[in-house]
């Protein structure tokens, strides 16, 4: 890719997508920054279903897991509760104790080059992690972002437990704003991930490109028997900036994407659907495209990581510092969305579903758009209903 324009750098200036190692041990959440709130949004609503979970629900604070991490970006829970969180800017990966708060720095990345929105970005174990110990990784190099696996030895020295990355997909394009970075694997087992357009906006519409994309893969990194198009790794097309995929009940997939000056949105994402980006920025397609379920001012949300947790989509927001609630009847919406922890943690990364009500959130303060306070950034455990 070439250098992004000067439209792109006026974008990470103006925060279109916002974007350690030491002692932590789980305790009491800290006091907020500001009085918490909740508030609903008036962008959405649907007839309630007596399936659907209540039009109100709520959230708790359990514990602070840790704390003093730098540029958290992707979460990752091992098979004994433990987690693995990525550092956007340092290009390593942690572990987190969970019970204890320990940080043990597995090792760096090679050949991540972090800057503006892209490093060391999303990451995701293996559906066979307990026979193959594979880590995938989403990170920018010097001429694209991929997407690697690395074994993980948990008897190396620690800084020395990651083997050498294996590159499954490569030739994302990359940018100084909108390099994507969330992976996931689907309850089909394939690789699910994440890419933006990279401040060129024309590659969200090119098929060809890898660009402003959900992508749908093998672990292998080969095209999946059933995607769209034959021999492409292409799930759906028109978007902007992905950094949010989860699946509800149904194994229907929910993406969170970043907006412009606009909308940001909260996608049910159609196998081969056009999403619309740069056509259109929020509803209002005229049905040549899939328009979004849900939409937000840019200022309340700019919607990085999501996770499903009783029936409603839970959306982590950094420019809006809030966590979103979006429950769900079917592939609608039951009642307005709903927020929480408004300013209370600043800027919110990632969520990730950590059994039953609960739910862990990964703050982001400590990246260059943030201004971080003592013991940020965090993951909290969270109860919510």
């Amino acid at each position: 890719m070439t250098a992004v324009s000067a439209t792109a750098a006026l974008l990470l200036a103006t925060g279109c997508s916002g974007g350690g190692s030491g002692p932590a041990g789980p305790a009491s959440a800290p006091p907020p920054r500001t009085a918490a709130s909740a508030s609903a949004s008036p962008t959405a609503s649907a007839s309630p279903s007596p399936s659907a979970p209540p039009a109100k629900g709520s959230v708790r604070v359990v514990s602070t897991v840790a704390q003093g991490l730098k540029s958290p970006w992707g979460l990752a829970a091992l098979p004994g509760g433990d987690l693995l969180v990525s550092s956007r800017d340092g290009g390593t990966i942690t572990r987190v104790d969970a019970e204890s708060g320990e940080l043990t720095v597995l090792g760096e990345v090679p050949g991540v080059a972090p800057g503006g929105e892209g490093g060391l970005l999303g990451l995701a174990l293996s559906p066979t992690y307990a026979e193959d110990h594979l880590v995938y990784a989403y990170f920018t190099t010097e001429s694209d972002n991929r997407v690697a696996r690395m074994l993980y030895d948990e008897t190396a020295p620690p800084g020395r437990q990651l083997g050498a990355p294996d590159t499954v997909l490569r030739n994302i394009p990359k940018g100084v704003v909108h390099n994507g970075g969330r992976i996931a694997f689907g309850p089909d087992g394939m690789l699910y991930v994440g890419t933006g357009d990279s401040g060129d906006t024309g590659l969200a519409q090119d098929k060809e490109s890898l660009g402003g994309k959900i992508l749908r893969m093998t672990p292998d990194g080969q095209p999946v028997h059933g995607n769209p198009e034959a021999d492409s790794v292409v799930y759906s097309y028109g978007h902007r900036n992905v950094q949010g995929l989860a699946w509800d009940a149904q194994k229907r997939l929910w993406a969170a994407e970043f907006g412009q000056n606009t909308y940001d949105e909260l996608n049910l994402v159609r196998p081969g659907g056009n999403h619309g980006w740069p056509e259109t920025e929020g509803k209002g397609g005229g049905g040549a495209f899939v328009d979004p379920v849900v939409q937000w001012p840019v200022a309340d949300a700019s919607p990085s990581g999501i996770a499903v947790a009783r029936g409603s989509v839970w959306m982590a927001a950094l420019r809006g510092e809030r966590l979103w609630r979006v429950p769900l009847a079917g592939g609608e919406p039951s009642a307005a969305p709903q927020a929480f922890l408004k300013g209370t943690y600043g800027r919110l990364r990632t969520v990730l579903a950590a059994g039953g009500d609960r739910l862990w959130l990964v703050t982001s303060e400590t990246d260059t758009r943030g201004t971080p306070e003592a013991g940020d950034d965090r993951i909290l455990l969270l109860e919510v209903r």
